[in-house]
């Protein structure tokens, strides 16, 4: 799939299949999340892959609005390392970049994902910390559940000409 078409057509996947994600297509999934630009090329990220039913089951449980992630074949949990952030702040741009490139490599392989915010909601964040884990220090900014998609959705992205400033605003 090139870029652009998958720019167009992604959406937003909630239910799924049982079909598994392939080892391979993981593989290319988090490649793909790390080959992201970041602030002083700093890679602030952690990703945690979970293929647990146990823990999928959970997720729902620590970031409500991630109710999918129980009929997901896995979850990609994108963290960040503030330590690892050489511009203050930045690594919620950059971990947010590789999630967006998750989201779009899943799509151009055929799978269905769904981006579920946990950061800056600090209970979200503490309780997926908690669940999976995760060091204090290190702070989960989204979960993604992955699936082959059992829902298909056409492609409705008006280009709002109302949102474009030439020059000034």
């Amino acid at each position: 799939m090139e870029v652009l078409e998958a720019l167009r057509t992604r959406r937003s996947i909630r239910k799924y299949t049982k079909e598994e994600i392939p080892e391979g297509d993981i593989r290319i999934i988090i490649e793909a999340a790390m080959s992201g630009p970041s602030a002083a090329n700093s890679q602030p990220w952690h990703f945690i892959i979970i293929k647990s039913r146990s823990i999928l089951n959970e997720i729902p449980k620590a970031s409500p609005y991630a109710q999918m992630a129980k009929d997901a074949a896995i979850a990609i949990v994108v963290c960040g390392d503030p330590k690892l952030d050489r511009i203050s702040q930045f690594w919620q741009q950059d971990c947010s970049i590789a999630a967006q490139y998750i989201l779009l490599a899943a799509h151009s392989l055929g799978a269905g994902a769904v981006w579920t915010g946990a950061y800056p909601l600090e209970d979200r964040y503490k309780n997926l910390q908690k669940l999976l884990g995760i060091p204090s220090n290190i702070i989960p900014l989204a979960v993604i559940p992955i699936g082959k998609p059992a829902e298909i959705k056409e492609g409705n992205k008006p280009y709002l000409e109302d949102r474009v400033h030439l020059d000034k605003w």
